[in-house]
Order: C-alpha cells, then structure tokens, then sequence
C-alpha cells in the first residue's frame, strides 16, 4: 500500500500542478475585482478547481451543515487540521467570500505566490509586527463582509489527539469583532494524507461538515475557545467511536 501511496502522490501532484496552471489564470482576474465581489470570485474559481482535482485523485468531498450560515452576517470559521488536504479544501466550500491566515513562505513561490496571496491575510509568525499587521487586517477582512477563516491548532496535529489545544488567536478575534464563530470538521484528509508519511496519498472520501454557530455575546477569549474546542472535540468522538 505505500508503493501504491507515493505512485498515486505522483499523479496527485501532477494532477494539481497541471489543473492549477487552468485555474490559475480565471483566479487572478480577481485581482481587478473590489473586494468583497473579487474576493467571491476567486473562492467560486477555487471550488470549480477543486470540483474537478478532488475526484481525479480519488477523494471525493461531501459538505454539510452550510444552513449555518446566515444570509448577510459574516463568521469566523474555524477548522481543525491534520494533513496538507485540508488547505485547498476548506475555504473554496465556505459559503461566500472569505480569506484564510497564510504562512509567509508560500507567497514566495513563483505564480502559486499570487494566488495563495489573493486568498490569505499574510503573517510571519516570527515577527511581532507582522502578527500585529495580520490581526488588525483579519479585522478588515470581517469588516468588509467576508468571512475569516483559521486553523486555531496552528499547525498540522501530530500527535495521537484528536485535537491539538487551540491557540487565542481565532478566538481574540471573535470576541474583539463580535461575530459568531462557525466550527467546521474536516474528516478524511489523516486517512488520504498521513502525517507520519512522506510523499504519500490514498484516494479516500473526505467530509466537511459546519456546525451551529458559537455566539461570542458576554463570553470571554477562554470561555469561547474552551466551548468551541469541546463541540468539535465531540464531533469527532462520535465519528470515531
């Protein structure tokens, strides 16, 4: 099964490169958009992209609990996060505009930079400026009617928990901004992309789902990350027992 794992990894990332260099070019369009209206141009060209990669490689992507979403209000939506997969995954099927929090590094890479750059608030995370800088630009992006989406464990979990504990940062912002936080479940990717395996993937059904939205109204930083974190961590003991 690991052969088969690296063969099929091989054709995932010429099957990704290959269809990005289609997409790539409809997406920077959006670049001549105002935001919110560019931005949700861009997230509908992700998803058409990711329509087409997700099944060429097997791992085809059901989504549910979208009626969370409230017509007109925008969210903080919060994912947790195990493998690579769930990066181009999880914004294109957040109903309407919205960025995600960007590691710096990635916009370095010729012609993948401008795209990744379009759809993500930039922070170097060793510099205090710059997470001072994205924090008040995830503020904006609130602001300006699009949704903020994060990974509050950070980075990739890789332990043996089914949850890393969260970091503040989701959270500050919800509470600072009053908007509601939407948690969303992604299940699949640790199957189809291990994070104990180098260059590896195995064609395997994800799922997405959006859980009721968490109210940030007389409710502290703590008090909203320890709620959120307990409803997510639910959702996946049910789906794991």
């Amino acid at each position: 099964k690991k052969i088969l794992a690296r063969f099929w990894a091989v054709w995932g990332l010429i099957s990704f490169v290959a269809t990005f260099l289609i997409f790539v070019w409809p997406a920077l369009l959006s670049y001549f958009k105002k935001d919110p209206q560019g931005q949700a141009f861009f997230i509908r060209i992700s998803k058409l992209w990711m329509n087409i990669w997700l099944p060429l490689i097997g791992c085809p992507l059901r989504i549910s609990g979208q009626a969370h979403f409230e017509p007109g209000k925008t969210y903080v939506v919060v994912f947790n996060h195990n493998a690579l997969l769930d990066i181009p995954i999880s914004c294109p099927y957040v109903p309407g505009a919205n960025k995600t929090i960007a590691k710096a590094s990635f916009t370095k890479v010729p012609l993948f930079g401008l795209f990744y750059r379009k759809g993500s608030v930039i922070v170097d995370r060793s510099d205090p400026k710059s997470r001072s800088k994205s924090f008040e630009e995830m503020i904006q992006v609130l602001q300006s009617g699009m949704h903020m989406c994060i990974y509050p464990e950070g980075t990739r979990n890789r332990t043996n928990q089914l949850l890393k504990p969260f970091y503040d940062g989701a959270f500050r912002l919800a509470a600072r901004t009053q908007h509601a936080i939407i948690p969303c479940i992604i299940r699949g990717t640790r199957e189809a992309m291990p994070i104990t395996e180098t260059f590896y993937l195995w064609p395997h059904p994800l799922h997405m789902e959006f859980l009721p939205p968490v109210s940030t109204e007389n409710k502290s930083v703590e008090e909203l990350k320890n709620e959120v974190f307990a409803q997510m961590l639910d959702h996946l003991k049910d789906y794991s027992s």
